[in-house]
This record gives C-alpha cells, sequence and structure tokens, in this order.
C-alpha cells in the first residue's frame, strides 16, 4: 500500500503491526498477537479520524492516489463481454480513452472511459489518462453507435484534462472536446456518467454530460486543477491547497451546487483500500440509474438532459 503525505502516522503504526508479525514468522516460540491487534485497532481508529472530514486539498490527493482503480479495472470486473473498438476513423487510436461493446448484467451497453495506467510504461502509454482529439472523436464515434443500435452509454471520468500539446491543438483539440459533449447532449439513449477519481477541465465535461452524474466519495470535478488555478490566480502553484477550497471541487460541494446527482459512497480509507467494495458500490448504483432512465423516451431524454445542463449555475456560491 502507498501511503499519501497525510497518512505517514498511519503508516507508522501500520508498519509496526507488520514488523511484530513479520518477527513472529520468523520464530514459533513468540507471540506478538495482542501487541499487533492493539497497534491495529489504533490504526483503524486513525485511519477513521483521517478520512472523517477531508480537506479539499487532501481528497484531490486521493483522487489521484497511483493504486485507486481504474477505468480499466471496472471494465474488467463489472462488465462482461467487453469489445473494445478503436480509432476515430480519422487519424489514430487514442490509448487515453477506453471505449467498445459490453454487456452490464447481461444488458448491452457501450462503456467509454479515460485511462491513466497503472505503472510507468503503462501510464507513459496512456498518456497519463490525457486525451488527445482522436480520443474525443472516438467516444463521437462510440456514442453515435451506440446511438444508432438503442445502447445505453455508460462513461467513467479520470482525467488530469484533455491534453494541452502542440499536436493536439493543431488537430483541433478543443473542437473535438465541444463536439463529444454535444454528442453528449444529442445522444437519444440513456447516458450515464461517473467520476471514478479526477475529472478534470473540459477534458472531463466532453464525456460526462449525462443524464445522470455521480462521484465517488473522494473524487474530484473541477473546471481547471488547484495547481494550475493556484498559478494564475496567485502566481504561485504552492497556494493549491487555497485554490482547492475555492474551486468547490468536491462530491459534497458539487452534491450541493446539483452539478451532479449522485455521491457513491467509498471503503473507509478510499477506493484503493478495498477495490471489491468500490465495484460492487459503483455497480449498484449503475444498476440503479439504468432502472432510472429505462424505458424513457428519446427526445423525452435529450429534452431533460439539455434542461438539466442549462440550469447549472442557477444556484450560488453560496448555497
Amino acid at each position: 500500500m502507498s501511503y499519501l503525505e497525510f497518512e505517514k502516522p498511519l503508516a507508522e503504526i501500520e508498519g509496526k503491526a507488520e514488523e511484530l508479525r513479520a518477527l513472529a514468522r520468523a520464530n514459533d516460540e513468540m507471540d506478538v498477537e495482542k501487541e499487533a491487534a492493539a497497534l491495529d485497532k489504533k490504526a483503524a481508529q486513525m485511519l477513521k479520524d483521517l478520512y472523517k472530514d477531508l480537506s479539499p486539498w487532501r481528497k484531490c490527493q486521493v483522487a489521484r492516489h497511483p493504486e485507486r482503480p481504474h477505468c480499466k479495472d471496472y471494465i474488467e470486473t463489472l462488465f462482461t463481454e467487453f469489445t473494445p473498438l478503436a480509432g476515430d476513423r480519422n487519424f489514430a487510436d487514442d490509448h487515453a480513452v477506453m471505449g467498445g461493446l459490453a454487456r452490464f448484467n447481461d444488458q448491452p451497453v457501450v462503456v467509454i472511459g479515460h485511462e491513466k495506467g497503472h505503472d510507468t510504461a503503462s501510464r507513459i502509454a496512456r498518456n497519463f489518462g490525457m486525451a488527445r482529439p482522436e480520443g474525443y472523436r472516438k467516444a463521437i464515434r462510440l456514442m453515435e453507435m451506440a446511438d444508432k443500435f438503442g445502447l445505453p452509454v455508460i462513461s467513467l471520468i479520470d482525467t488530469p484534462g484533455a491534453y494541452p500539446g502542440k499536436g493536439a491543438e493543431e488537430r483541433g483539440q478543443s473542437e473535438a472536446i465541444a463536439r463529444s459533449t454535444q454528442t453528449c447532449l444529442n445522444i437519444k439513449v440513456p447516458m450515464i456518467s461517473i467520476v471514478i477519481g479526477e475529472g478534470g477541465s473540459g477534458g472531463a465535461v466532453g464525456f460526462a454530460a449525462g443524464d445522470r452524474v455521480a462521484m465517488l466519495e473522494h473524487s474530484i470535478y473541477s473546471v481547471i486543477s488547484p495547481e494550475g488555478c493556484a498559478s494564475i490566480l496567485w502566481k504561485d502553484a504552492e497556494k493549491m491547497r487555497e485554490a482547492a477550497e475555492a474551486l468547490r471541487l468536491t462530491a459534497q460541494d458539487l452534491k450541493k451546487l446539483e452539478v451532479i446527482d449522485r455521491i457513491i459512497k467509498e471503503p473507509m480509507g478510499g477506493a484503493q483500500r478495498d477495490r471489491a467494495a468500490t465495484f460492487d458500490a459503483v455497480s449498484k448504483e449503475i444498476t440503479a440509474m439504468l432502472k432510472e432512465l429505462s424505458g424513457r423516451d428519446g427526445a423525452a431524454l435529450v429534452k431533460s438532459r439539455r434542461k438539466k445542463f442549462l440550469d447549472m449555475g442557477s444556484k450560488g456560491l453560496a448555497a
């Protein structure tokens, strides 16, 4: 388990408990279970205290945890018969975006998501989850296919933002994101969007204009990263804690502002501490949201979806 900066005291206690058990494994005559159990109890209480009231900046750290489940993990666990579809039929295949046909509880769906990778090699190959224009155009192709065949769309958002490189801008990054957002709003099938980690800038919105938008409890969703915001407003990236507070990027704030519809509870200590429980919670919420949207007329879905996003901002920041 990798520990975040604010979890260092917890790391020491859990490390001591493991050291005691390692000594006992090496020497059968040692009985340390009582001492180790006491340390476990202390660690559990400390974990509860640390996560009882996380600041927005700490939530950013948890949302970016390297061991947090990513899109690929959710697809492999929650979906069956996943058939990946590649390329935008124009330029290339963007490996930062996964997508294809699958079954969810035996129901045919189209699933799309950002994939960050899990080690150095895969993170470089996936461009750290930062999509290029061809990634958004691939998503558009998949959403249009879903619309044609009447398949619900499930999108999993986890990106620091769209890739800001020169080549991406030359190939029409902003246009691709705008078209992807437009396609989300126009398809006549149910669309469910879930922020599973970071929901950064337009790179997230391009996949997240759904009928139902949910966030995991410790995920974040904002117009810019706290570091980027601090660099622009204060010319100092070290003021990211103040920026995180001001951005109102937590699931709890966004639920109050009616930007999202649901918060999916995470296990104590974050999704990375109990993946199975996280997958189960996400599966139950997807099932519930699909049930809410099933049988609705396509034109009615489009109308209510557009109204949902046009109404955003009517609730003030003082809420």
